[in-house]
């Protein structure tokens, strides 16, 4: 079972993730984030990689996730990418999934891509004000991603948000459960849930 979990930039994707995974049980659901796929830039200079438009679908390697996915579903282990937030390319090192009953990959366009959408046999979408997402995404990159207020307002104004409402905003319209107002208890109860029945029936 692939579920996808999306949602705008802090809207709260990774939580609620998290909060399934603890409720079910890490040893039966595989958690994948689309942002381990950033593109590596390593070929770049710095400079460069930081004008990246990194919130356009095209800045992700979504065709090695699909087949990530693909290789899980067949009962084969992958090796996910790593990718360093901090200086905008990967690292040289992986991280070992195995092919768990349960898959669940979360981020802000896993929903807007056709053939990642294909593979999934749940699709939700947090939809959370656009303040608290900002709030969100400033305290993270500032204290996990080494990055200061000047560069994440600038990255806001002209990547984040315009990005958001061509592509992300736009892709709820594919999902099958839409969460306002970010997490709450109540669709991870109702996730854990499905996911129970999944695995009673198997």
């Amino acid at each position: 079972m692939i579920i996808g979990i999306a949602g705008g930039s802090g809207s709260g994707k990774t939580t609620i993730s998290h909060a399934v995974v603890d409720a079910v049980g890490a040893d039966v659901i595989a958690l994948i984030q689309h942002d381990a796929y950033y593109r590596d830039n390593a070929h770049l200079e710095f400079e460069e990689r930081v004008k990246i438009n990194y919130d356009h679908p095209d800045s992700l390697e979504t065709e090695l996730l699909i087949q990530h996915l693909t290789e899980l579903r067949a009962g084969t282990a992958v090796d996910v990418p790593v990718y360093d937030f901090s200086v905008h390319t990967r690292t040289s090192e992986t991280v070992h999934v195995d092919p768990e009953a349960v898959v669940i990959v979360e981020g802000i366009l896993v929903l807007a891509e056709p053939e990642l959408r294909k593979l999934m046999d749940l699709r939700i979408y947090i939809d959370t004000d656009s303040d608290l997402r900002f709030i969100r995404r400033l305290r993270r990159d500032i204290e996990e991603r080494g990055r200061s207020v000047p560069s994440v307002t600038k990255q806001y104004m002209s990547t984040v948000r315009p990005m958001h409402l061509q592509f992300v905003e736009p892709s709820k319209r594919y999902a099958d459960i839409i969460v306002p107002d970010g997490y709450n208890h109540s669709v991870v109860g109702t996730v854990t849930s499905m996911i129970r029945n999944f695995l009673t029936g198997r």
